[in-house]
């Protein structure tokens, strides 16, 4: 895994083999990044990762200077690695919680102008996160949920859908809170 952008381009990042990840590809990710470049300004938002697992998706927004980036994983071995990352990277701008996705949805007030969530593509609640993060009210206004799915997902009937891209396997579900 690489950081393909901002003040660690080209960075190389190396996950231990025992953590129960499925990170997203390179040219998905800067597939999204390209997308995300023409609607936000970078140095100006706060980000949540939910699924963070190796902090992939967190280390790309910090390097582009997030103001803040929290990243979520219920399995400690994924938050600890993303934390010790982040000090040897010098991102003071993630903030990582070792907590289930769906419990943290559901506890926070943090407001966020991009919500990017990867769960597990064999997960059988990928229906309750755009309900949930919308009846929370997590994004702010303008903001953007993000989830990375399986080809058998499909989001189009939600509201507040705004689009479906699709680069080789990895599939993006786009939600827009004012689009």
């Amino acid at each position: 895994m690489r950081i393909i952008s901002g003040n660690h381009k080209g960075k190389h990042i190396i996950a231990p083999q025992n953590l129960p990840v499925r990170p997203t590809t390179d040219i998905g990710k800067e597939s999204l990044f390209n997308i995300l470049y023409n609607f936000f300004h970078f140095d100006a938002i706060h980000v949540l990762d939910l699924f963070a697992g190796t902090g992939n998706i967190s280390y790309e927004f910090a390097a582009r200077g997030a103001l803040s980036v929290v990243s979520v994983d219920k399995h400690q071995a994924c938050t600890q690695f993303i934390k010790s990352t982040a000090t040897k990277l010098h991102f003071e701008n993630i903030h990582t919680i070792n907590q289930e996705a769906l419990n943290y949805i559901r506890q926070t007030r943090q407001k966020y102008h991009i919500i990017f969530a990867d769960p597990p593509y064999d997960w059988t609640e990928f229906n309750l996160l755009p309900t949930l993060i919308f009846e929370n009210k997590l994004l702010l206004p303008d903001g953007f949920l993000i989830i990375e799915h399986p080809k058998t997902i499909e989001y189009k009937t939600y509201d507040k859908f705004y689009q479906h891209r699709k680069y080789g396997k990895v599939n993006f579900s786009i939600f827009a809170e004012n689009l």
